[in-house]
């Protein structure tokens, strides 16, 4: 796959250096040569200095062959100018921007574009962790609206029916899984200890069913 990563910061550097090793053709652009110093040193991919919205910048990249556009820079309106010009007017197949600062959030929802924001991400993730394990993150939709979880039945919860513990109001339950077999259960289903449940959920909602669980305890 030939991907251009637009901003060669920690995340940009990052990124580009993981996808050289998996043997993919990357350009990464920067407007500051100093940036480049961020990518490990045996980094064989192409570098190209220059502003992200110039068209010969973007030419020097690959922009015509690109497979896949990542902006990742410090400006959310650099990234989501460049992503939607990758998109608009070359035809990217997949673009996928960063949002920096969550209160420009909106602006890249407004060009529709994919869009992966490390703050809300990481806040949600310390939330998680905070809470112990009573629920592991297996997915993330969009920035965060709605994740999948698994939690385990813990004992103190064997005999009560599904709809109690997972109240339909907080959280959807996907899926059960017992003795490795699995099902869609009613809500009426009578839980057993060590049952694996699947279930998707806001933010309030995990939340929200930490605190239930919590009572339950």
């Amino acid at each position: 796959m030939n991907v251009i990563i637009v901003g060669c910061g920690r995340v940009g550097a990052e990124l580009a250096y993981r996808l050289y090793l998996q043997e993919h053709q990357v350009a990464i652009i920067d407007a500051s040569a100093a940036a480049f110093e961020n990518l490990p040193a045996d980094f064989r991919g192409r570098i190209v200095e220059g502003d992200g919205l110039v068209q010969d910048v973007l030419q020097r990249a690959g922009i015509t062959e690109a497979d896949g556009l990542v902006a990742v820079t410090n400006s959310d309106s650099l990234n989501a100018v460049v992503a939607h010009l990758a998109r608009s007017a070359y035809q990217v197949p997949k673009v996928v921007v960063r949002n920096y600062d969550v209160h420009w959030l909106a602006l890249h929802e407004t060009f529709g574009l994919p869009v992966v924001s490390s703050t809300i991400w990481g806040v949600q993730r310390i939330e998680e962790l905070l809470h112990g394990d009573q629920a592991r993150p297996l997915f993330s939709a969009g920035s965060g609206e709605v994740n999948l979880y698994e939690l385990t039945v813990p004992e103190y919860s064997r005999g009560r029916q599904l709809q109690e513990l997972f109240p339909a109001e907080q959280v959807r339950v996907m899926a059960l899984t017992r003795s490795g077999r699995a099902l869609l259960p009613q809500e009426t289903f009578i839980l057993e200890a060590g049952d694996i449940v699947h279930v998707s959920t806001t933010p309030a909602g995990i939340a929200a069913l930490h605190q239930q669980l919590k009572l339950s305890n």
